[in-house]
């Protein structure tokens, strides 16, 4: 069997072709998943070239449906893909774990506990004295590698498990005090930590 012949079978219609638009989708989805989050983050070299690669896999992708408009398996497949590769972009994201996290610990006793722990450990802290509804508290902050959370929390809860503390993702940062590991050092290499 000649290629041609291949592309017209119907093995080929109904269930090669909607596979590999089911993965092509999958790619480009990822990809912008992953895209969205660079620029977010401030990652203006990396950002265009996922860019690149997304838009061109998506143009491969939906050529083939506009070539095949009468297989509602392309469809499927494509609306499938999609949906697959939003999950995929989101589970990617977070296991490379980029970019920075703020940390903001609010407690009312065991403040230089854990102020001495996280220090301890390599990571900056700064304390701020300040009124509660229920009094006075001190305010840790902390800036750490996103791929460190896990750890800080464990940090956090070898004091209470019940402090609270609340997390949010930082775009730029510059100066301070970070442990070494990998994660900032991609940090710096991709030209988010503006000064």
């Amino acid at each position: 069997m000649g290629l041609e012949t291949f592309f017209q079978s119907g093995w080929f219609q109904w269930v090669v072709l909607p596979l590999l638009i089911f993965l092509a989708r999958i790619s480009d989805v990822t990809l912008m998943t992953l895209r969205i989050v660079f620029s977010a983050q401030g990652r203006r070299s990396i950002a265009p070239l996922v860019g690149f690669f997304e838009v061109l896999i998506w143009i491969l992708a939906i050529s083939q449906i506009m070539r095949n408009l009468t297989n509602p398996l392309t469809y499927l497949a494509y609306a499938t893909g999609f949906a697959a590769g939003n999950y995929m972009g989101l589970f990617i994201e977070q296991k490379l774990a980029m970019g920075m996290v703020a940390v903001r610990v609010f407690l009312k006793q065991d403040c230089e506990r854990l102020m001495t722990l996280l220090k301890d450990n390599g990571y900056g802290v700064t304390r701020l004295p300040a009124i509660g509804t229920q009094g006075s508290i001190d305010i840790l902050y902390t800036l750490i590698p996103r791929r460190s959370l896990r750890q800080v929390v464990d940090l956090i809860h070898q004091i209470d498990p019940k402090i609270f503390f609340a997390v949010e993702e930082i775009r730029t940062a510059s100066q301070g005090v970070f442990p070494a590991n990998r994660d900032w050092q991609l940090w710096q290499v991709f030209g988010s930590r503006r000064k």
